[in-house]
């Protein structure tokens, strides 16, 4: 019997669509279902047989192991509990979005060592495992409701194109399987791009809608310093710590970037485009240190996400951006150690901008010595 197709745009409730696509993998059953990059045939982890038919269907080897769609890196936590640092930064810049990352899957925590061992043998055989967050709301739903892990794979035949619309997908495999959810041509229309982290090395396993610089960029350490207008505090704050990360790993201030290590600053109130007050661009000066080109900006949740660690001028910095976004809590510091706030001086004579720098340097020099500065290594 030929697949159920259901047209997303037109469907009269889109939550009903979801509800009959969680009942179809509650029961077992095969369905393709749309992401960002291609469509996906999804069978419930917690039905060895819907596993060993969407293996069957796909006929691929069993060395060629299925990944698991998750909701969020939270999600993915579960599946590897001993997430290096380097995979939790390209993951949480990345997901949702087109990159499967594969890591180890060997830690006794994980998820994965309680599911039914057919299930293990299709998604882990070689002892790694490979997580996705796909970027497709109808998709993330499906996901949230679902009662167990989803196993996913393209919703194609082994050795045929990938599918980027619903035609292809019921062309390829629409007598084998048993929904169909279609949302029209895919975004990207190709597949994720597949990266190995292991510890603190990457390497492209598969080229994709990203490519390898955009994924090395993913790497990069980004210390994001923050006060409220982003023209005094901050941008003296971001010079100072270029210099004393450049003195720490021995190059100068402007090779910072190659070695894969970012300052940024930002301010909670910030108009964009404004100039560092003048005051702070004569203190730093006489530092050895040009902020004169400096322009403010706001803080946004994309940098916020993007940032590893986030230092804040006052604890009022720190608890608005925490009560806007909650989960920045853990990396979410004040520049002084004891929590205490950093004067803003703004309007004052240069000693007074002087005095500030000095105690913003002081409270940095602490700070540098416990950032994850490990090189990244890339294999070919």
């Amino acid at each position: 019997m030929p697949a159920v197709v259901i047209d997303l745009k037109n469907a009269e409730d889109q939550r009903d669509v979801v509800h009959r696509a969680v009942e179809a993998l509650s029961a077992g059953k095969i369905i393709a279902i749309p992401t960002e990059t291609v469509y996906g045939l999804a069978a419930n982890a917690l039905h060895p047989g819907a596993v060993e038919r969407l293996v069957g269907i796909k006929g691929r080897s069993k060395n060629n192991p299925l990944a698991f769609a998750v909701k969020s890196l939270d999600d993915a936590l579960d599946y590897v509990p001993n997430m290096s640092g380097l995979a939790r930064r390209v993951a949480r810049r990345s997901w949702p979005g087109p990159i499967t990352m594969v890591m180890d899957a060997n830690h006794s925590d994980s998820v994965i060592h309680r599911l039914d061992p057919a299930i293990q043998s299709a998604t882990i055989p070689g002892g790694t495992v490979g997580l996705r967050v796909p970027a497709h709301e109808t998709t993330l739903q499906i996901m949230r409701l679902c009662a167990g892990p989803i196993v996913l794979t393209s919703a194609n035949l082994s050795g045929e194109p990938d599918a980027i619309n619903a035609e292809q997908v019921v062309a390829s495999v629409g007598d084998k399987i048993d929904l169909v959810l279609d949302d029209g041509p895919t975004q990207f229309q190709k597949p994720s791009s597949v990266v190995q982290v292991l510890d603190n090395q990457i390497k492209m396993l598969r080229e994709g809608a990203v490519d390898e610089e955009t994924v090395k960029r993913l790497t990069n350490f980004i210390v994001l310093i923050v006060c409220t207008g982003n023209t005094c505090r901050s941008p003296m704050g971001e010079g100072l710590l270029r210099k004393r990360l450049a003195a720490r790993l021995g190059c100068g201030m402007e090779s910072l970037a190659e070695l894969g290590v970012s300052v940024l600053s930002a301010g909670i109130a910030a108009m964009p485009g404004a100039p560092a007050a003048a005051q702070a661009v004569e203190v730093m000066d006489l530092l050895g240190i040009n902020i004169a080109d400096h322009s403010s900006q706001p803080i946004t949740g994309r940098l916020a996400q993007f940032a590893d660690m986030i230092l804040t001028m006052t604890n009022g910095h720190r608890q608005a951006l925490i009560s806007h976004w909650p989960t920045l809590e853990p990396r979410t510091k004040t520049v002084r150690r004891d929590g205490a706030d950093i004067s803003d001086p703004i309007g004052a004579p240069v000693d007074v901008y002087q005095a500030c720098a000095k105690q913003i340097d002081d409270n940095l020099a602490e700070w540098v010595d416990e950032f994850d500065l490990a090189n990244t290594m890339w294999s070919d």
